[in-house]
């Protein structure tokens, strides 16, 4: 690949939160649920930036411009008794895919998690993403046994107050 389309991989600062929006809207949108983006400028930099970060990011750069990203943070598996990182989002931008972007930002992924002895890399991808085949070739497994649950704020609520 010629010094021009170099894959560069970085962690986000405060200066990076109006990209991270842009990407998270564009993931948003890519996966059909753009009405569910609720954050803000203001809230990314808090939760990501803020004095009790909630997660990390990083941001990959193709030729110099920014062309996609993953947020993560760390888990703990009681079965393996060890910590684990927990992928909430990883995006490429769509006339990058196929590039080296996203398997840059795996292999980036790994090796933090390498470096902290994780025992773990999960994430979820929703059935009908083709992403799924890019992850299967790199040995992840799908966990068809597992049933994925949330509580939304709504439900956080209305639990807490039983």
């Amino acid at each position: 690949m010629p010094a021009d389309d170099a894959i560069a991989i970085r962690k986000a600062g405060p200066a990076d939160v109006p990209i991270l929006l842009r990407f998270i809207r564009e993931l948003a949108e890519f996966e059909k649920i753009s009405h569910e983006v609720a954050a803000t400028e203001e809230t990314i930099r808090e939760s990501l930036f803020g004095p009790s970060p909630a997660a990390e990011a990083i941001l990959a750069y193709r030729g110099g411009a920014p062309a996609g990203f993953a947020v993560y943070f760390a888990n703990f598996s009681t079965f393996v008794g060890r910590p684990g990182i927990y992928i909430e989002d990883i995006y490429v931008r769509p006339e990058l895919r196929g590039t080296g972007v996203g398997r840059t930002l795996l292999v980036h992924l790994a090796r933090v998690a390498k470096e902290r002895n994780a025992g773990r890399i999960e994430f979820a991808v929703l059935d009908w993403n083709p992403a799924r085949g890019f992850y299967e070739r790199f040995a992840a497994r799908a966990m068809n046994d597992w049933v994925f649950y949330r509580f939304d704020e709504e439900a956080i609520g209305k639990l807490a107050d039983l």
